[in-house]
């Protein structure tokens, strides 16, 4: 018990009885719940080989035994859900098959589905087979069977790599192989398991006497068949510790849902909840950001959301940047880490966090010329991938068949296409889509590597120019690749936002974050864009003691303009920002000069989301969300500006602009705050324009009006109103 917090207390502490630990980021969950079935041990109210804890990755669980193992509590299961279905039905297969030995157990689903592909006429490469997987496994993870795939597909908004009935096919004969093989999936161990226990009585009755008492950490990532055998361990037992964050909640796309979490205290009406919110993680100065972040959060993950305190030391702000383009965006994010590391800050303590996969390559090279080493997490190093490899050897076959004076990005776009890569729109489904980025990145290199060209020097003192030929692409590849293959060490972390979940370090750097990179271009729901917010949120909350948030204005030199993350008000391109960490520096390279200005983040009034263009805060949303203009009101207003400003002789947009218009016609204020609460009405034009304004809304006509005042002068600094407007 000794240095629990209160909350903590409480947790440890809570009676044999359902209770529901809301645990923020860097809370202390593990240490509560460890010591939750500590104390319950040596207390002597339960005995420790009676406890089974369950988790999702291994290293959670070993974390788990070993803190437990500190604490002198032996005895204890802790392992995954797989690693625990899987013991029990390894033991209880004689019996369950009269005899015979479990199936073998398959560590890949691709070979199967790509021979099933195959059955039904579907041609697929190995990145196509990789989503199949993942949609069965989706299917399998959530109880769908074969035939029911396509209504739930289309049911749940699955972005299918495939027609959903042709994904049906492809399912229904893999099952078909997998078990004329004699193998089984990871799916099917636990479906085993439940089988086992619900339709073998003696088998219930042995699992549930081996286990009376049980804890599931990170709840919010259950899916329905986790949930299921869930149920039948527990067999309506009451004894039952859960813990989450809905906050976090980040993997829907695989099936796991949040709802078993947040239905929880309605489905156990005599739960004790407790919100673990003191964070010991990070600095105040995160802990502020990452609260602003996730207090725009909407659907039924916010209703558990929780605002965390940071119990740190005051540390720095935010490092809030602004670069011309991702490759400048990259090189000061490589000299940054140098001066860290060179002013001892360990390597092994330094995150740099994006989006996709793809983002990984302008990072790795400006790591390596920065002579910075680093490690990719969860993922390959660019160079190193499959497509990326291929698209290579495509490349340098291309070299001899490729006229002289052909353009380079036309000559790579064409050695691409020979791998079955076409510009536009990348295929649906994840692997397929991160195998079209990563080619697309080839590309965009190949783009910004035509920008410069070669230099040939044509005597002592005179050069010359000429383009950049294929070949000489090729050769900058290949220096790039070998600059890459250094040897394994510890080093700079690059990992997805995904793949970085539960990890912390002393620095992180969360870059890219461009609307339609965070969020993706890809999430077109309400809940799917929440979820982007959420996977913000996660990477916010993995820095201990200093952050930095960045994005490119345009993917490589000259290129088109994007917007920054809508959910950091921070990142305004008007130069305002709000919440913790101040304004954006807004940077051409590395080390150029910043500036910083004050302003009040707007968000959305239908979704929520910050507003950082001028024309999308006075209207209160954003552009793609749905508007209740009304017409006539917008009509009336506007036949009135016309009057107003020929009566005290000044151009319309003096009186409002054509924005401020439509936003009065949508959200029609029909009091002085709530034209107030309108960007572009204030104090000095409420006092000229109110009742009128007020009036129109109520439902006067133009001609119902008193004729407008001329206001020859402004009363605070004398300028005339169009001068003042100016």
């Amino acid at each position: 018990m000794a240095g629990l917090d209160p909350e903590q207390r409480t947790a440890v502490t809570a009676p044999a009885a359902p209770v529901c630990i809301l645990a923020g980021a860097g809370t202390g969950k593990t240490r509560a719940i460890t010591s939750r079935i500590a104390y319950r041990v040596l207390s002597g109210e339960i005995a420790a080989r009676h406890v089974l804890a369950v988790t999702f990755t291994a290293r959670a669980a070993a974390e788990m035994r070993a803190r437990l193992g500190a604490l002198d509590v032996g005895g204890v299961q802790a392992r995954t859900f797989h690693a625990a279905a899987l013991r029990q039905v390894r033991y209880f297969a004689p019996r369950l098959l009269g005899g015979r030995q479990m199936p073998e157990l398959l560590d890949s689903k691709v070979r199967l589905v790509t021979l099933a592909a195959g059955r039904v006429g579907m041609r697929t490469d190995r990145a196509a087979a990789r989503d199949l997987a993942g949609e069965i496994e989706w299917a399998k993870s959530s109880m769908v069977e074969p035939g029911e795939y396509a209504v739930a597909a289309a049911k749940a908004l699955r972005e299918t790599p495939h027609d959903p009935a042709q994904v049906a096919e492809v399912y229904a004969g893999y099952e078909k192989l997998k078990r004329s093989s004699g193998v089984i999936d990871f799916e099917d161990v636990l479906r085993a398991a439940i089988w086992g226990i619900e339709e073998h009585r003696d088998v219930g009755e042995q699992v549930r006497a081996q286990y009376r008492h049980f804890v599931v950490d990170e709840y919010q990532d259950v899916n329905p068949l986790q949930q299921r055998l869930l149920q039948a361990w527990v067999a309506g037992r009451d004894d039952l510790t859960v813990v989450g964050d809905a906050s976090q909640t980040i993997y829907s796309f695989t099936g796991a849902t949040s709802t078993y979490l947040i239905d929880f205290a309605r489905h156990h009406r005599d739960a004790v909840v407790v919100r673990l919110v003191r964070d010991y993680r990070s600095t105040p100065q995160v802990v502020g950001l990452a609260n602003a972040v996730i207090a725009q959060a909407r659907g039924t993950e916010a209703r558990l959301r929780l605002e965390l305190v940071g119990q740190r030391p005051p540390g720095p702000e935010p490092d809030v940047r602004i670069f011309t383009d991702e490759p400048a965006e990259a090189t000061a994010v490589a000299a940054r880490c140098a001066e860290l590391i060179a002013g001892g800050t360990p390597a092994a303590e330094i995150a740099v966090l994006f989006r996709t996969n793809a983002q990984s390559e302008a990072y790795e090279k400006a790591l390596a010329e920065a002579a910075v080493p680093y490690v990719v997490q969860g993922a390959e190093r660019f160079f190193e991938r499959a497509e990326v490899r291929q698209a290579m050897v495509a490349l340098r076959s291309a070299v001899r068949s490729t006229p002289g004076e052909t353009p380079l990005v036309e000559a790579v776009v064409a050695a691409l296409s020979a791998t079955g890569w076409a510009p536009g729109q990348p295929p649906p489904g994840g692997a397929a889509r991160e195998r079209w980025e990563a080619l697309a990145a080839l590309v965009q290199l190949a783009e910004e590597v035509a920008a410069a060209p070669v230099v040939v020097p044509v005597g002592e003192a005179a050069v010359s120019e000429r383009p950049v030929s294929l070949a000489d692409f090729c050769a900058e590849l290949a220096r790039r690749a070998a600059a890459q293959h250094v040897p394994t060490v510890a080093g700079v972390t690059l990992a997805s936002l995904h793949s970085a979940k539960g990890l912390e370090w002393d620095a992180v750097f969360l870059v890219g974050l461009a609307d339609g990179t965070l969020p993706t271009t890809y999430a077109r729901t309400a809940e799917q864009l929440e979820e982007e917010r959420r996977l913000l949120y996660v990477g916010v909350t993995r820095a201990r003691q200093w952050l930095w948030l960045s994005y490119g204005q345009s993917r490589s030199p000259g290129g088109r303009a994007r917007r920054p993350c809508r959910f950091l008000p921070q990142l305004d391109r008007s130069g305002g920002s709000g919440g913790s960490g101040g304004g954006a520096r807004r940077d051409g390279t590395a080390g150029a000069g910043a500036q910083r200005r004050r302003g009040q983040p707007v968000s959305c009034r239908v979704c929520g989301a910050t507003l950082l263009a001028g024309v999308d805060r006075k209207l209160g949303r954003c552009p793609g969300c749905p508007s209740d203009l009304d017409e006539e009101l917008l009509e009336r207003l506007r036949t009135w500006r016309s009057r107003a400003a020929g009566q005290q002789r000044v151009p319309a947009y003096v009186v409002f602009t054509d924005a401020t218009l439509v936003a009065i016609a949508e959200r029609r204020p029909g009091t002085d705050a709530e034209l107030l609460a309108i960007a572009g009405i204030g104090p000095r034009k409420l006092g000229l324009y109110g009742p009128s304004v007020t009036a129109l809304v109520g439902g006067a006509s133009v001609d119902d009006l008193e004729p407008q005042k001329s206001s020859e002068s402004d009363p605070e600094n004398g300028l005339p109103p169009a001068t003042q407007e100016a």
